[in-house]
C-alpha cells in the first residue's frame, strides 16, 4: 500500500517539475527580460562607439597621409556608426576642402557646431572656408570665435589679424595683435605678423625690431631670417642686411635663390663694394634664367657705370633694349656710353627716347639737360631741367643745373 502511494507521489512530482520546466522554456523562447535587453543595447552602443572612434582614427591618419579617398570612406563609416561626434564632422569638412568641395565642407562644419557651438576646430576651419570664398568678414568672425574659445592658440588670432590685412585695415590688425600680445609673449608668429604689418605701414625700424624678436624666439625658422634681412634693407641697414643674407644663403634651401642674390648685390652697391656686386650680377645674368632677368641687367649696368666699365655698359644697354624695349633703362645706358665716347648727338637721340619712356624717373630728363648744355643749347637744357623737377621737385642737382644755365644766359 505504502509503495503504491509513493509511486503516485513520485509520478505527480515528476509531472509538476516537467510542467514547470516547460513553462520556463516557453518563457525563455518568448524573449529576454527588460534588464537583459537594456544591457545588450548598452553593449552594442559601446561597441559602435569604439568602432566609430577606430574608423575616425584611421580616417585622420589617411587624411594626414594624403589618401583622401580612403579617409572619406572611413570618416563616413564613423559617422554612420555615431553622428553625434563634432570632430568627425569637422574631419569630413577638412577632407571635402582638400577635394575642392567647399560647399560640402561648410555643411560639415556647421553640423559640428550644431552639436557643439564651442568646438574650436570647427570655427577655425569654417573660417578658412569663408576665406577661400573671399568672405573675409565672415572668416574673421570665425577666427575671432576660435581665438576667444582658445586664447592660448596663437594661430587663431594671427588668422583674424590677416583678415584685417586683407581688408586693408592695418591699424585694426596691429591693435588686435597688440591686445592679445600678453597671451603670446613667446610666440614668434605673432611678432612676425606684426613685423609684416609694420613693413606695409612703412615703419621699417619697428619691423626690424619685431623680426629680430621673432628670430630670437624661433632661431631655426629661416623665413624669419629672410624677413629680418628685407626689413634691414628697407631701413637702410645695408651692412646688417648683407650679413643676414650671406648667412641665410649658406642653407641649401636658400643658396640658389635669385631674389636673395639680387638683394645682396644691391646691399653691396650701397656699401660701395661694386666689384663684389658685379661678380654676383655677372653670375645672375650668365645663365638661362638670367638672359631675361631685367632687374639683374639694370643693376649690372649701373655697377659697370660706377666702376667705369664702359664696354660692359654698352653690352648691357643693347641687352636691355632687346629684352625690355618699353623700358627707359636701355636707351639711358646707351646715352651714357655715347656721351662718354664723345658722341653727344647720339646720346641726345637715345635720351629723347629714354625721356618718353621714363615715367617717374627724373634721370633721363636730367641727363638730357646736361647733354643739351654741352651742345650749347641752353634754353632747351633749362626746359629739360624743369621737366626733371616736375617729376621730382626735390632733385637738388636738377635745381642747381637749372640755376647755372639760367645764370649763364
Amino acid at each position: 500500500m505504502r509503495r503504491t502511494i509513493n509511486k503516485r507521489i513520485l509520478a505527480a512530482a515528476t509531472m509538476t517539475l516537467a510542467a514547470g520546466l516547460a513553462t520556463g522554456l516557453a518563457g525563455c523562447a518568448s524573449g529576454h527580460g527588460r534588464y537583459t535587453t537594456e544591457h545588450i543595447e548598452r553593449a552594442n552602443e559601446r561597441m559602435a562607439t569604439i568602432k566609430a572612434a577606430t574608423s575616425w582614427d584611421m580616417a585622420r591618419q589617411q587624411f594626414l597621409a594624403g589618401d583622401l579617398s580612403k579617409a572619406l570612406n572611413n570618416v563616413d563609416e564613423s559617422l554612420d556608426l555615431n553622428r553625434a561626434v563634432p570632430k568627425s564632422h569637422t574631419l569630413r569638412g577638412r577632407i571635402m576642402m582638400e577635394l575642392g568641395q567647399l560647399e560640402a565642407a561648410v555643411v560639415s562644419y556647421r553640423e559640428a557646431l550644431e552639436l557643439d557651438p564651442g568646438f574650436v576646430e570647427a570655427h577655425y576651419y569654417l573660417g578658412i572656408a569663408h576665406e577661400r570664398f573671399s568672405e573675409h568678414d565672415q572668416a574673421m568672425e570665425r577666427y575671432l570665435a576660435a581665438a576667444n574659445l582658445d586664447p592660448s592658440n596663437a594661430q587663431f588670432i594671427i588668422a583674424a589679424a590677416e583678415m584685417h590685412i586683407e581688408l586693408g585695415q592695418l591699424d585694426k590688425a596691429m591693435e588686435l595683435l597688440e591686445s592679445r600680445r600678453s597671451n603670446h609673449q613667446h610666440n614668434a608668429g605673432v611678432r612676425q605678423t606684426m613685423g609684416h604689418i609694420a613693413m606695409m605701414r612703412g615703419d621699417y625700424e619697428r619691423a626690424v625690431t619685431l623680426f629680430g624678436e621673432a628670430r630670437l624666439l624661433a632661431p631655426d625658422e629661416l623665413a624669419l631670417h629672410e624677413d629680418l634681412a628685407l626689413a634691414q634693407i628697407a631701413s637702410g641697414r645695408f651692412t646688417e642686411a648683407e650679413y643676414s643674407l650671406r648667412r641665410l644663403m649658406k642653407h641649401k634651401d636658400f643658396k640658389d635663390r635669385r631674389d636673395l642674390k639680387h638683394a645682396q648685390a644691391r646691399c653691396l652697391i650701397h656699401l660701395d663694394r661694386p666689384v663684389e656686386a658685379r661678380s654676383i650680377l655677372l653670375a645672375l645674368t650668365s645663365d638661362s634664367a638670367g638672359a631675361s632677368d631685367i632687374e639683374a641687367w639694370i643693376d649690372l649696368g649701373e655697377v659697370a657705370m660706377h666702376i667705369g666699365d664702359m664696354n660692359r655698359v654698352r653690352l648691357v644697354a643693347a641687352r636691355l633694349t632687346a629684352i625690355a624695349p618699353n623700358r627707359h633703362e636701355g636707351p639711358l645706358m646707351m646715352a651714357m656710353w655715347s656721351r662718354r665716347a664723345g658722341d653727344l648727338n647720339s646720346a641726345l637721340a637715345s635720351l629723347n627716347k629714354a625721356v618718353s619712356l621714363a615715367g617717374a624717373d627724373p634721370r633721363p630728363a636730367m641727363l638730357r639737360g646736361v647733354v643739351l648744355d654741352e651742345l650749347g643749347r641752353r634754353n632747351e637744357a633749362a626746359s629739360s631741367f624743369i621737366d626733371a623737377l616736375a617729376i621730382d621737385p626735390t632733385h637738388d642737382q636738377a635745381r642747381r643745373m637749372l640755376a647755372a644755365v639760367q645764370q649763364d644766359d
